[in-house]
């Protein structure tokens, strides 16, 4: 059975997956202890709320991403969903004031995966020579579960099987085989683009895109045998209800809409996803914390009245830790990014979290690093009022293995107005060298001149930040020995 459903307007990244990550330092370093007896006091309490509800968000993040995307399972989807296993394809680049730090320099094609009922059968077309092409995916949990730019960044043909762990089922000899422990799993193909008049060459590629199911008879309602017995609840099954999402927060990414639902709209929803999207081996005492605070996969979630000022006060707790830069990211000139343990968390908790609440559709570092900045050199807030300078020195132009940009976002996130000449700097523009060969990039609201225009990268008025973005980076990217040079106010 083949899926191939083409959009006509444009994707914002964010609305997928925003999936926005957070982890829980409290249990990074227990995850494998045997439960403890709960003290009698509050506090404890409070703090096992916070350590639960930063352990289960990305989970509760993608369920809401999987559900707007798709509509919720078993129900007819609304106008503008795309049904599971089918390709949604964006057709253009991103707006001016698209928000959610999306990219411009991609054209990108999203599906949401359900491998409940048979082995998934992605086919991807080879990247002709010089496209980027990079394929992810990842589990409910924001893993990463494969990326084709940690490879290489310009493939050959793809034939991805995406499986239940355990399946015994033979597969095609040429497909890779990708195991999944999730029901549902997020998938995303970036192709290069060099600006709007480059678009009708990468949606080439966007129309060699396949998805099928190995065997389409089995899973219907005359088979409704799961691809791995007892791996998920039987089709149909009756799971516990979760109250309905704001309609007021429809418009805002998954992450802030998760961030936005309170304690028991929050754990009901984690009960639920955990039916179908259980948790790793490793997480045995995260889940006896929820277990503790009477959140179960696939029960029904009943808080006390008389919880609710505890619960609030571990929710906010845990907010706070969304918040906060986790400390192993890399931070130097001013920049912030993240190398080790990215995509596969194990349980550093709080950085998925904060990693899904933040960027979104984080890979592994092999896959993409994004160097983020809102200071200049003095630590002063990046403002259009100003004009500023990144200083390359020759050997300290973006490593990469497939191709950098820089793209200047408002302080929200959001692209700029689409009255500006441009929104991004890459490898691909004319960049004028020095006599040393080093490069002066400007960043400033108003044109340096005709003399520094093609170096020159249009910021929003007001206060804004600039976004790193290395495709396919070099080791030196990812372990903090090589950084973007400081933003010097000119």
């Amino acid at each position: 059975m083949k899926n191939n459903r083409r959009w006509t307007f444009p994707l914002n990244p964010a609305i997928w997956m925003s999936v926005s990550l957070a982890g829980m330092a409290v249990l990074a370093g227990c995850a494998t202890r045997q439960p403890e007896v709960k003290p009698t006091t509050t506090g404890w309490v409070k703090n096992q709320v916070a350590d639960s509800y930063t352990f289960g968000f990305p989970l509760v993040a993608s369920d809401i991403a999987r559900e707007r995307a798709s509509g919720r399972t078993g129900q007819p989807g609304q106008p503008g969903q795309t049904p599971l296993n089918t390709f949604r394809h964006a057709s253009a680049l991103p707006p001016a004031g698209a928000a959610g730090w999306p990219s411009v320099d991609t054209l990108e094609s999203t599906a949401w995966l359900d491998v409940s009922a048979d082995p998934v059968i992605v086919s991807l077309p080879a990247a002709p020579r010089g496209r980027y092409l990079d394929a992810r995916a990842f589990d409910a949990w924001t893993n990463a579960l494969y990326s084709s730019a940690d490879t290489t960044p310009y493939p050959k043909m793809q034939l991805i099987a995406f499986v239940p762990a355990g399946w015994t089922g033979t597969l095609p000899a040429n497909a890779t085989r990708v195991e999944t422990r999730t029901r549902y799993v997020w998938l995303s193909v970036r192709v290069r683009v060099n600006g709007p008049r480059d678009v009708p060459e990468a949606r080439k590629l966007q129309t060699a895109m396949h998805i099928d199911t190995q065997t389409p008879a089995k899973g219907s309602a005359a088979d409704p045998t799961p691809a791995v017995a007892g791996a998920w609840p039987a089709n149909g099954a009756r799971q516990p209800a979760v109250p309905p999402l704001p309609s007021a927060l429809a418009t805002v990414a998954p992450g802030a809409q998760a961030e936005a639902l309170d304690a028991n709209a929050f754990f009901a929803r984690l009960a639920r996803s955990l039916d179908d999207n259980p948790a790793a081996t490793d997480d045995a005492h995260a889940m006896s914390q929820l277990a503790d605070l009477g959140v179960k996969p696939g029960e029904p979630v009943q808080f006390k009245k008389t919880d609710a000022p505890l619960l609030d006060s571990g929710l906010a707790d845990a907010r706070e830790r969304l918040a906060t830069v986790p400390p192993n990211a890399i931070t130097k000139n001013g920049w912030t990014w993240f190398g080790d343990g990215v995509g596969i968390y194990g349980t550093d908790y709080t950085l998925r979290a904060y990693l899904a609440r933040r960027q979104t559709a984080t890979s592994t570092k092999e896959g993409e690093v994004k160097p983020v900045t809102r200071v200049d050199s003095e630590g002063h807030a990046l403002n259009g009022a100003n004009a500023y300078t990144l200083h390359f020195t020759p050997d300290q132009l973006p490593p990469v293995r497939g191709f950098w940009t820089i793209t200047a976002y408002t302080k929200d996130g959001a692209l700029a107005d689409e009255k500006l000449p441009r929104l991004s700097l890459s490898d691909r523009d004319r960049l004028k060298k020095n006599r040393d060969g080093s490069i002066d990039v400007i960043v400033s609201a108003k044109s340096p001149g005709r003399a520094r225009d093609a170096n020159w990268l249009p910021a929003p008025d007001g206060e804004f930040q600039l976004a790193m973005r290395l495709y396919a980076p070099r080791p030196q990217a990812s372990d903090g020995s090589w950084a973007p040079p400081r933003v010097q106010r000119r």
